[in-house]
């Protein structure tokens, strides 16, 4: 094995990873398409999509007292070779709002504190580039508002270019609205409130501020909405600023195959990642075709594994990306609100979509509205733009990561109304992976169907059925569930490819295809549906691409049809012989 740059994973400091040598996606391209959009902008990505590390960048390559490192920098990056006018031109102070926490008594001078720290090194780091008596007057001042102050009025007096980076800008203040309610929330982002006044002293006083977070609630609330700044998030052209498209994971996957340090098939690996990884899009503007982009965390989590140890990793899941039932929790009861928002969580879960705008800007009150909570989703990526239908955008669930939360939503959600026998799946799944016996799988979901007769409120029609049912079948750990993979130019309703990175030696995969009939249906309507389904099923089968999802296993092709809430017809269909 040759020697390789190693990948970045965790890691958010850019100066580090150039001096370290490790291997670097260059999205320096949109520096001078940041420039040409504006001085003051905002920008909303989910969490783990290398919001850090870019701000990192952004600060080595605006930084006046980085000027004689730009080469060891910048030179292997477009920007490198074709660098803006503005580059090392900035007294720059970055901060980062997730490091300042506490509770709601402590949270302002815990804030003022890190203002301190951080001041207090941006005064001694540019100091050269003021009178000499700066240093020693700052540190005369006694109160946090007074440095700060004095700090941006020495910018006007001294004709001082200076550049404000804030990251997770809205974190401290999202923690205190979901543990502590709109009330408190209120008191720090409006009139007086210490945060509202801490904006208003950052606008007008930097010539350029850079603000990112996850969500465009707090700014809204302490800047009137949004008169700071202009809001680049769906925006096309920046759709790809944060994440990696199809083409940058491919050129990592080929520095790697070509340094000797595995061997991997491109589009294997990429078929492998997709529905995991892959997915989203942020503007409704771009063509969606074309435009998704990777979890940026989860890529490196991925290839890291087989840097380390030749294989998939064991969890597809990287523990640090996971948003836990608690946390999903929380947005639904964002600050005790009543409205509609479980509603439009068990929607998207049963349809796996929901059509809505996303809103650029909405205040805090506004959560109780559920089209202002189903964008506020879109910003935590729990849902994506998937398209466009009769000029509304197709909001749906961007990957099996997400739809994963979904579904375990769903199963709390049922739960909590009549508990379900989850533990009587354990062996019908063990035993479907390894010895074929699918019908007990099936009769057992089926039977549990049937059974929950209080949670009926939740589970109506057929859409509804096969979100139950996803939710059942997502607790199989030996297979990845995929609802509604394409197939061979359909979409199957469910296709369980074998996990054979964890389990290598399952024998059997599935595809199930499920039909729903009304009560008043007659024998003739269910038998030209039982027709239509094996066709169906049939096609689906004759694709190269499931051959090669379940390579080594017996593939089985289920139909399931209930009336009603009982089953009225299961059996295994022989495919077309090839």
């Amino acid at each position: 094995m040759g020697n390789y740059k190693l990948l970045p994973y965790g890691i958010s400091d850019y100066a580090q990873v150039k001096r370290e040598g490790l291997l670097l996606v260059d999205k320096t391209k949109y520096l001078e398409r940041m420039e040409k959009a504006g001085h003051f902008l905002f920008l909303i990505r989910p969490r783990r999509f290398g919001k850090s590390l870019f701000l990192s960048m952004m600060e080595s390559y605006y930084d006046i007292e980085a000027k004689d490192k730009f080469g060891l920098l910048f030179g292997d990056t477009y920007v490198g070779s074709h660098p803006t006018p503005e580059r090392n031109a900035y007294q720059v102070l970055r901060l980062d709002f997730s490091k300042p926490g506490g509770t709601k008594d402590t949270i302002e001078e815990n804030v003022n504190g890190y203002l301190d720290l951080m001041y207090g090194d941006f005064v001694s780091r540019y100091a050269q580039y003021y009178p000499e008596s700066y240093v020693d007057e700052y540190n005369k001042l006694k109160s946090t508002s007074d440095r700060v102050n004095y700090v941006h009025q020495k910018f006007q007096t001294n004709n001082v270019k200076s550049y404000l980076i804030i990251d997770e800008y809205d974190n401290f203040t999202n923690n205190v609205l979901n543990q502590h309610g709109e009330a408190v929330y209120h008191t720090m982002t409006h009139a007086e409130g210490f945060y509202r006044d801490l904006f208003k002293k950052f606008k007008g006083s930097f010539t350029r501020i850079l603000m990112m977070g996850v969500s465009p609630v707090t700014m809204d609330d302490v800047t009137s909405g949004y008169n700071i700044a202009t809001a680049l998030t769906l925006e096309k052209q920046f759709n790809g600023m944060l994440g990696f498209s199809d083409e940058e994971v491919r050129e990592i996957i080929r520095y790697y195959n070509e340094a000797g340090a595995f061997s991997l098939d491109e589009e294997e690996t990429l078929r492998a990642m997709r529905p995991w990884y892959d997915g989203y899009c942020f503007s409704e503007y771009a063509n969606v075709e074309g435009h998704h982009v990777f979890n940026t965390d989860m890529v490196l989590y991925y290839l890291k594994s087989f840097l380390l140890n030749g294989e998939a990793p064991d969890d597809l899941i990287d523990p640090n990306t996971r948003t836990d039932y608690a946390k999903l929790d929380r947005i639904v009861r964002l600050d005790k609100i009543e409205g509609d928002r479980k509603g439009v969580l068990l929607e998207i879960a049963q349809n796996g979509y929901t059509y809505g705008r996303v809103k650029r800007s909405f205040p805090a009150n506004q959560l109780t509205d559920p089209n202002m909570f189903k964008s506020l989703l879109f910003y935590y990526g729990m849902v994506t733009i998937k398209g466009m239908e009769e000029g509304m955008p197709i909001l749906g669930i961007p990957n099996n990561n997400v739809r994963e939360q979904y579904f375990n939503y769903l199963l709390v959600e049922y739960n909590k109304i009549q508990p379900l026998k989850v533990g009587d799946l354990d062996d019908v799944f063990r035993f479907a992976a390894y010895r074929g016996q699918w019908r007990e799988m099936m009769e057992c979901i089926c039977r549990q169907y049937h059974d929950t007769t209080s949670v009926r409120s939740l589970i109506q029609g057929e859409r509804n059925l096969q979100g139950f049912m996803n939710a059942l079948l997502t607790l199989n750990p030996y297979y990845l569930t995929c609802p509604e993979v394409e197939l061979n130019h359909g979409y199957c309703d469910f296709f369980l490819m074998p996990d054979l990175s964890r389990y290598p030696d399952i024998r059997h995969s599935y595809i199930i295809e499920l039909k729903y009939l009304p009560m008043t249906a007659t024998d003739a309507d269910a038998e030209k549906q039982w027709s239509e389904a094996e066709e169906q099923i049939r096609g689906y089968a004759q694709g190269r691409m499931v051959q090669q999802m379940t390579r080594g296993t017996q593939l089985h092709l289920v139909i399931a049809q209930i009336k009603g809430y009982d089953l009225l017809k299961l059996a295994k269909v022989e495919p077309i012989a090839q």
